[in-house]
């Protein structure tokens, strides 16, 4: 191990253990508040508004600059949830979570895959997996590794924690686009975040712009005629979620493979779109979604 990753497995250590001790609610708080303080000086925050911009543009600054302020809280707050992501359970109120739609995710559980669950980097996302498996869902899912090794298996060992068995991760690229396949064709279910850019993807309209969009969930739906169920976890409180299930969505299959994953792709983006639009602080508007615009 290098002495930069010896470092920051260190930090990452020195962090998940002071935010474990401090419970989830006073934990949630801390790194909220040093997110909303800290987030809006960093750079990428330009970025933020720049996104803004072109997606919102009924904005003024004053609005813009509160969301970005709200987008650093709530990923920050995120952060310092994530060692007790195995201690929030459902609950009437303080940290924990509550569920709506709670029929669909049965509905689902019931009938068993292959299926795909669909969200995106949205309020604490990083909760979905655990409530899923709780309610029955047994998922595997994509994620994005960390370049240190240590602090990748830090990170795998609280989600597995979080679900309390093992949990199927496949990293993201050549090698886990086909382990992904093999599960769906085995009868498994997929969990995809889809909200990022995707170079290599197709052009499909976000807020009004094409953005290049993967259109992996569309592919496999398509595919295995399989249905998707929708999720997203919103935060309303310290460590406090709400976990929203919608209805089931089979994409429409006709004898035009292109058209049919560009229109499952734009109903995707669309329910983004919808999500993002209630509760704009909780979505990471802090990369490049779209091109750059033309001058």
């Amino acid at each position: 191990m290098s002495l930069l990753h010896q470092i920051e497995t260190t930090a990452a250590r020195v962090f998940l253990g002071i935010f474990r001790a401090l419970g989830p609610a006073a934990a949630s708080n801390l790194a909220g508040a040093l997110g909303r303080g800290i987030g809006p000086l960093i750079p990428t925050s330009r970025v933020a508004d720049q996104n803004l911009r072109r997606a919102m543009p009924e904005l003024d600054e004053a609005a813009r600059r509160r969301i970005i302020r709200e987008v650093w809280e709530s990923l920050a707050r995120t952060a310092g949830e994530f060692p007790h992501l195995a201690a929030l359970r459902e609950t009437d109120a303080g940290p924990g979570y509550e569920i709506v739609g709670r029929e669909h995710c049965l509905a689902l559980a019931a009938q068993g895959g292959p299926a795909l669950i669909f969200t995106a980097h949205f309020g604490n996302w990083e909760l979905i997996p655990p409530v899923l498996h709780r309610l029955g869902v047994r998922l595997a899912f994509f994620y994005r590794a960390a370049a240190n090794p240590a602090v990748d298996r830090l990170i795998l060992d609280l989600r597995e924690q979080a679900t309390g068995e093992p949990v199927t991760m496949f990293a993201k690229g050549a090698a886990g686009a086909r382990g992904s396949y093999a599960h769906l064709v085995r009868g498994g279910i997929l969990g995809m975040l889809m909200d990022q850019k995707l170079n290599d993807g197709i052009a499909s309209p976000l807020f009004g712009i094409d953005a290049m969009t993967a259109p992996a969930l569309a592919v496999f739906a398509r595919k295995f005629r399989c249905p998707i169920l929708p999720v997203r976890a919103e935060r309303i409180g310290p460590a406090r979620i709400r976990i929203v299930f919608e209805k089931l969505h089979r994409i429409e299959v006709t004898d035009d493979r292109e058209a049919d994953i560009a229109a499952g792709t734009a109903w995707m983006n669309a329910t983004i779109e919808r999500w993002v639009r209630q509760r704009p602080g909780q979505w990471l508007w802090l990369h490049r979604r779209w091109p750059k615009p033309v001058a």
